[in-house]
């Protein structure tokens, strides 16, 4: 997700003052080899040749330029102040990528996961076929499965990746049939637990003349922590370095030196600013995170790594088990950055050069709305636009100014209180569940909600298009019952164990609900008990507590293991109708304002 292999034509010799080889480290070259350096006169080619990786990852079906926050990158100044610069839209991510490509007669674009789920309106009420169609159009390669391709099952990825009409809404174009990715999907560590083969291809040579670069896809081992049970029933995700490890070593036995694994797990750079040097003081010194392990576990005969899955923009140098110098990246989100990195490939060893000297180059880019948008990805847009336009222009509410959701880096974000509020007010009454309060994952927070108009309904306006990328997947609400214990136990699960503990999630609670948060301490420690209190009164240990949260809450996700342990469970409406009929509340006159985002108390 392999081109023929052919022989590599003989380059005359090269003098070199030192050639020095480490065993399955790439082509670890003592002295540098410059990219293109002629092996002598006449037509003869080159020892090595420059080839260009373009990628990028958790793009979301994000085809439509982000609104609010979500649609700009920061950018550290010279002076050391950060700037806000607006990125993103597809239009702007085709023109970037197509120009990037110019004057490079060898190169390869490829992806590191969660292309498609989670996606805004425009793609995510057609599964995600709008996005997987521009993806094409991008001439993306290759991409990883990340978590989010099995927001809809296993049978409906197999159908992203090799075409046909939904089986349940059909096709949507008529006269058309969804014809599938011509780029190739990869899940070397996604097996069937029946078959106990990957359920799609766990590798894929690109091939140009005598060049060949393997890549290896898998998604984070924990996908089954971060997704809903049911899509990925029947499925295993197994270790992410393992899985590589293994591949690496058929690759090479295939004759394919040159590797790049595409790993959606990501790691948490020490700045937010995209063109941070996360290499100093040290190589990937600036970065943090599952990311790192990994990288210092990976075999050496894998030569890059393109990373995911934590939204966050770096380019560092990690050095491989033996020591070599080795880059791993990751392009942010929602295609408001793409990488380019310069591997030098050896004809004569057929790997990747890789010392201090010669080493890939990564830079991220912005994708600048300055950039011309692509005409033919303009009438992709305007096309399902089109289809889309009887249900998403419809409008839901009314918002008084931005409400920041996907893009606030703080622990409790306003729309997260706003749609906890939502949960809490359409599950509170008796018939409807009793709920006392409603707890929201981060995660499932997809966007911000913008004050300015997106197109004609006026500023202020939101409509079920901005509605729906802020809540799409449509999960059913469930109202349980848990102990004061275990809703404790939840809050200190945020920031512990081995999912949360590296990354907290904070979770978004419903007005009345508080409690103080101390990061100076560490784990579990980090919630101060006798702070959590529901309506000024304590929380009772032993007390019972109906709570509402999303089923994929109520089923353990995102590593809240104690909530699966609820007891009667009553399921109710589907979170973005519940959110709506909120929304609906407001009228022109009376907009909703954004909440004061003050329930958790946070002690840095």
């Amino acid at each position: 997700m392999s081109a023929t292999p052919q022989r590599n034509r003989r380059a005359r010799r090269l003098t070199l003052a030192a050639l020095a080889v480490t065993a399955g480290a790439g082509a670890m070259v003592a002295a540098a080899l410059p990219a293109g350096a002629a092996s002598g006169g006449g037509a003869a080619k080159s020892r090595t040749v420059d080839v260009q990786l373009l990628s990028f990852n958790d793009f979301h079906g994000t085809l439509e330029a982000p609104q609010g926050s979500s649609g700009t990158v920061t950018e550290r100044q010279a002076d050391g102040t950060t700037k806000a610069i607006p990125a993103g839209g597809v239009e702007y991510l085709a023109t970037g990528l197509r120009e990037a490509r110019k004057g490079h007669e060898y190169s390869v674009t490829a992806a590191a996961g969660d292309m498609i789920g989670g996606s805004p309106m425009l793609s995510g009420l057609f599964h995600d076929e709008p996005t997987v169609e521009a993806l094409n159009k991008l001439k993306l390669d290759v991409t990883s499965v990340g978590n989010h391709e099995f927001d809809e099952g296993k049978a409906e990825l197999r159908r992203m990746a090799y075409g046909g009409c939904h089986p349940v809404d059909g096709c949507f174009e008529s006269g058309k049939e969804y014809t599938g990715a011509e780029f190739k999907y990869l899940a070397a560590n996604v097996t069937d637990e029946k078959t106990k083969r990957p359920m799609l291809n766990p590798t894929f040579i690109w091939q140009k003349g005598d060049v060949k670069i393997g890549f290896i896809g898998v998604t984070l081992e924990g996908t089954p922590d971060v997704v809903t049970a049911d899509g990925v029933k029947g499925l295993k995700f197994g270790d992410e370095v393992e899985t590589i490890n293994k591949y690496a070593a058929e690759l090479n036995k295939q004759g394919v030196k040159s590797i790049v694994a595409l790993i959606h797990e990501g790691g948490l750079p020490a700045s937010g600013a995209y063109n941070y040097d996360c290499d100093v003081p040290g190589a990937g010194a600036g970065v943090s995170g599952a990311i790192v392990d990994i990288a210092k576990n990976v075999d050496p005969k894998v030569d890059a790594l393109v990373t995911g899955h934590t939204h966050q923009a770096y380019a560092c140098n990690i050095p491989d088990p033996a020591g070599n110098p080795r880059m791993v990246t990751s392009a942010a989100s929602y295609g408001r950055l793409f990488t380019d990195t310069t591997l030098t490939y050896d004809r004569q060893t057929k790997d990747i050069v890789r010392t201090a000297a010669v080493a890939p180059k990564p830079v991220n880019k912005i994708v600048s709305r300055d950039l011309p948008k692509a005409p033919d990805m303009t009438e992709l847009i305007t096309r399902w636009n089109a289809l889309a336009a009887p249900v998403a222009s419809r409008p839901m509410g009314f918002i008084s100014a931005d409400i920041a959701g996907r893009g606030s880096e703080a622990p409790e974000k306003p729309l997260g209180d706003l749609i906890a509020d939502a949960q809490l007010e359409a599950t509170a009454p008796a018939a409807k569940g009793g709920a006392q309060l409603a707890i929201m994952n981060p995660g499932g927070i997809r966007a911000d909600l913008a004050y300015k108009a997106a197109g004609a309904e006026g500023d202020g306006v939101v409509t079920y298009g901005e509605s729906y990328t802020v809540q799409p997947f449509n999960n059913l609400m469930n109202i349980v019952d848990l102990t004061g214990a275990q809703l404790i136990t939840a809050l200190q699960q945020q920031v512990s164990g081995t999912v949360n503990g590296p990354n907290p999630k904070i979770l978004q609670v419903s007005k009345g609900f508080t409690y103080t948060l101390d990061m100076t301490k560490t784990g579990a420690d980090r919630i101060v008990v006798d702070s959590v209190k529901l309506n000024g009164a304590a929380i009772d240990p032993a007390k019972t507590y109906r709570v509402a949260m999303n089923e994929f809450l109520a089923g353990g996700g995102d590593g809240f293991t104690v909530l699966k342990d609820h007891k009667n469970k009553l399921v109710g409406v589907p979170d973005l109708e519940a959110f709506n009929a909120y929304l609906a509340k407001s009228t022109e006159a009376s907009p909703i304002a954004p909440p004061a985002a003050d329930r958790i108390t946070v002690v840095k």
